[in-house]
């Protein structure tokens, strides 16, 4: 089943949002300062044939297909958005992959989120290369992305409390303990100088990792009760994040320190969750205390939300997204058992 909803995106002529302000009302909240006329956020999603498997964390080929997690169904899966056509490749009991990322030679590689192990799926003939956490306290790889030469990946520890960079050229996996009773790693993004930024889920902290040194740098956040799960880093180098327990979006500067806040249009009950940049700066997250679940945007250079568009199906979750530059798209999965795409103005 396919479900599509298209939402009127008005350009209005609005003041910006003001950083640590009340929460905007919806019909406050206005389209990113773009100078076009009148454009539409579309909504497409593709329901998943095996039910209540938690398909997520999606990531765009080079042929235009969309591989995916299926994290409670212990498989990979590929979906083509032209035919809507379903692969599956299984994964052994209890590897619950959570995160998954394609890289140059269009292998898959993925995150054994329950049993400690990073693997690399050949699409070609399903073969599986495992690499194992040398250290079995990193029990739960969590979320994965490329440095920009291409040659290593980096990936948090949620559970375990740890950052790791794995050389995919030999396997070898390079493990930082990041101190503090419960600081769960989470979302990971890498800056223009090659450097993986990340939340500390459970602590008001953004951290940061020198890769020739592995030394951790921390920036703690102005409020105690700050909780980032998602990062993204816009052109800038400035560092994003979604302040899941009190309702914000935030903004690092690495430079100064400087932390600055909006509140979202859903206000401090709203749990932003997924997050993501497009090639024009515009940041995109999920309102998952809202239900349906919320698909928002917000521009830095104009300070101001889009109307929050719901998500068709309900959503009931919304965790990851990524960008995809070519298509102008963001694709996403869902807890209603749905991968999505939002075609962006």
């Amino acid at each position: 089943m396919v479900r599509t909803l298209a939402i009127a995106a008005i350009l209005a002529a609005a003041p910006p949002a003001a950083a640590t302000s009340a929460a905007l009302s919806d019909a406050a909240a206005t389209v990113s300062g773009l100078s076009l006329p009148p454009d539409t956020i579309k909504i497409r999603e593709w329901t998943v044939p095996w039910d209540k498997t938690r398909p997520r964390d999606p990531a765009v080929a080079k042929d235009g297909r969309i591989w995916f997690c299926g994290q409670e169904g212990n498989y990979i899966a590929v979906l083509d958005p032209r035919t809507g056509e379903f692969k599956r490749y299984e994964l052994e009991a209890n590897t619950n992959p959570h995160n998954l990322i394609i890289d140059a030679n269009g292998f898959i590689w993925y995150a054994g989120n329950r049993n400690g192990h990073i693997g690399k799926l050949d699409p070609k003939d399903g073969k599986i290369t495992k690499y194992t956490m040398p250290d079995a306290a990193a029990r739960d790889p969590h979320t994965l992305v490329f440095d920009r030469t291409g040659k290593d990946i980096w990936f948090t520890v949620q559970g375990g409390g740890f950052v790791g960079r794995l050389a995919m050229a030999t396997g070898k996996i390079d493990l930082v303990k990041i101190p503090g009773a419960g600081s769960r790693p989470y979302g990971i993004w890498m800056d223009s100088r090659n450097r993986p930024w990340f939340n500390e889920f459970g602590l008001p902290i953004i951290g940061m990792i020198e890769p020739a040194t592995l030394a951790l740098k921390e920036y703690t956040l102005p409020n105690e009760r700050a909780r980032g799960r998602r990062i993204a880093i816009t052109s800038d180098d400035m560092v994003w994040y979604v302040d899941y327990t009190r309702g914000f979006l935030g903004r690092l500067d690495p430079a100064s320190g400087k932390v600055d806040e909006w509140q979202t249009p859903g206000g401090v009950n709203s749990l932003p969750y997924m997050l993501t940049v497009d090639n024009k700066d515009r940041l995109w997250f999920s309102e998952t205390g809202k239900q349906p679940v919320r698909l928002v945007g917000f521009d830095p250079r104009s300070m101001q939300f889009t109307p929050p568009v719901p998500i068709p199906s309900g959503g009931m979750n919304v965790r990851y997204a990524v960008f995809h530059g070519a298509t102008g798209s963001v694709w996403f999965g869902t807890d209603a058992n749905t991968i999505g795409r939002a075609q962006l103005p």
